[in-house]
């Protein structure tokens, strides 16, 4: 079989990273290995966020600018996946004709029928919701490459209808995946080689709540950290009304959890929490830092903030800013709102000027760069276990991640890919550490000196 070169560039939340991932499994067999370059590439594939206006103007740019491409190299094929694609569907393939197919997020198990299609000339837009029982038969694995560590779908869609957030309409409902089938995945990763496992899902923690008999998601997370061979546990993305004392717990009493987690707060007054539709009151989010504090008193908190939603004054505004003080987040996403057609807040008046969010997200975003800096001194001198993961962009090192998930760049080579080695950081940049090797001994050493 010929090989095809496939690129995928993939924008937006893990659960795209691992849409994409399984997107290569699935187009192995028809002859498709990825490639990072996209000139040379005979399917370009981009899998799409929605949640924010900027990122769907950026991607309707990219796929206009390669009207020109189709010109040149007929043979080249396009498609869209992910959120955008499920929101306009068909009105994909009208507004641009160069593009030969879309599918939503409910679709990928039909993506190389798709692909044979569209190398026939055949252009299809699949955009249709499944139902629970369909949706739990489509997880597939992905194969086919040596990794260290893995994203494990456990949950998808999301319940919660946050008034500024279009993910309910284009991933659908909460659906949990069964017990049995993700630990038996887990099991498989483990004999594949794999060391960490990051349990995935859009409001991962309220995995088990929604009457499918399946059991609480702390218990879940007690079950794969108990899998022999898998070293690291996180879980991604969790909603602070659904952070049970159980799961609280998870975090003093298994090692294998590493101590990081992402609660998204949004902002930090109540009167603009109750307008997001968010479900816990700052008050609420607060304790619930504290308990996790008490449980694990080194980890490391991150976040998103959203500045200017609707009707936010001023001094709504300062509550978010000390509310980040009190918390001292790890990492900040934070964006400047932006209405997303048929959500909640579409409709709510959003006179704030552009000019003030922006002058608020720049405001935020600076004291987030001091907290974060800090962090990142602070590591200066420590000795930190690190899971080398690959490859670092400057030749003659390689790159992992330390316990709360921040990269660490040493020099060393690919023999360390896949162990666990304890590192001296020696610099703490903005988005990164640079550290070196502390007592390791190579295996072949050690074979060499006890015989």
């Amino acid at each position: 079989m010929n090989q095809k070169k496939l690129y995928i560039d993939t924008v937006g939340c893990q659960m795209n990273v691992n849409d994409s991932e399984r997107i290569v499994t699935m187009l192995q067999p028809l002859g498709y290995t990825q490639t990072s370059r996209r000139h040379e590439a005979k399917l370009i594939l981009f899998n799409t966020c929605t949640v924010r206006a900027g990122a769907e103007e950026c991607l309707l740019q990219n796929i206009a600018n390669l009207k020109n491409l189709k010109k040149k190299r007929p043979g080249v094929l396009i498609g869209v996946a992910g959120c955008v694609a499920q929101q306009m569907g068909e009105e994909l393939l009208q507004k641009f004709p160069w593009v030969d197919l879309v599918f939503g997020t409910h679709n990928l198990h039909l993506v190389p029928e798709m692909v044979r299609d569209a190398e026939a000339g055949r252009r299809r837009a699949e955009t249709q919701f499944l139902d629970s029982g369909e949706r739990l038969d489509l997880f597939p694995p992905i194969e086919g490459r040596k990794r260290v560590s893995a994203f494990v779908t456990v949950m998808q869609g999301c319940d919660n209808f946050c008034a500024y957030c279009i993910v309910p309409y284009v991933r659908g409902r909460e659906i949990s995946r069964r017990y049995a089938d993700i630990l038996d995945e887990v099991h498989e990763l483990a004999e594949q080689g794999v060391k960490e496992v990051v349990l995935l899902g859009q409001n991962v923690n309220s995995y088990g709540l929604k009457g499918e008999q399946q059991p609480p998601f702390a218990e879940l997370v007690r079950a794969v950290a108990a899998v022999s061979g898998i070293e690291r546990l996180r879980f991604v993305t969790s909603h602070p009304k659904d952070m049970s004392d159980d799961l609280i717990a998870c975090f003093a009493d298994l090692p294998k959890l590493c101590g990081s987690l992402h609660l998204p707060a949004q902002a930090g007054n109540n009167r603009i929490l109750q307008a997001m539709n968010r479900g816990y009151s700052r008050e609420h989010y607060l304790e619930t830092i504290y308990k996790l504090r008490q449980a694990r008193p080194e980890i490391k908190i991150t976040g998103d903030m959203i500045v200017g939603f609707p009707g936010e004054t001023e001094a709504e505004f300062e509550e978010t800013l000390s509310m980040m003080e009190s918390v001292n987040y790890f990492d900040l996403f934070s964006f400047v709102y932006s209405p997303r057609p048929g959500t909640k807040a579409a409709d709510l008046k959003d006179d704030l000027a552009k000019e003030v969010k922006l002058a608020r997200l720049d405001r935020l975003q600076k004291l987030q760069a001091v907290h974060s800096r800090i962090h990142n001194e602070a590591y200066v001198g420590s000795i930190q276990q690190v899971l080398v993961e690959g490859l670092a962009k400057r030749h003659g090192q390689v790159s992992g991640r330390c316990d709360s998930g921040r990269i660490v760049n040493l020099a060393g080579s690919p023999a360390l890919i896949g162990t666990l080695v304890d590192v001296k950081i020696l610099e703490g940049y903005a988005n990164s550490l640079l550290g070196e090797l502390v007592n390791y001994v190579p295996a072949s050493s050690l074979q060499t000196k006890h015989g």
